[in-house]
């Protein structure tokens, strides 16, 4: 089991919520007013000197499951380069 973790632009939630529930996938969890610096993109900040805010969604799924949503997110940033999507994965233990 992985946890999926997207980083993008929250003008582009509705884009991505799409593109999860075309993917099949009706399970995930959305953090909103994250803020940050990435190297493909402006600083999200939510200040006036650099406004802006990312969201992340975050996705327990099967290790199989992953290049799939790799390549959701491949094609999001092709067709954006410089939105800024960044895609994690990271090993996940279910505790309880």
């Amino acid at each position: 089991m992985k946890m999926f973790y997207v980083v993008y632009p929250d003008y582009f939630d509705e884009l991505m919520t799409k593109a999860i529930k075309q993917a099949g996938y009706k399970k995930y969890t959305k953090m909103h007013g994250a803020t940050g610096e990435g190297e493909e993109s402006e600083a999200k900040l939510g200040t006036s000197y650099s406004p802006g805010r990312n969201k992340t969604v975050l996705m327990a799924v099967p290790d199989d499951e992953i290049p799939r949503l790799l390549e959701m997110v491949r094609k999001l940033r092709a067709e954006h380069p410089k939105a800024g999507f960044r895609a994690f994965t990271f090993p996940l233990e279910e505790c309880i």
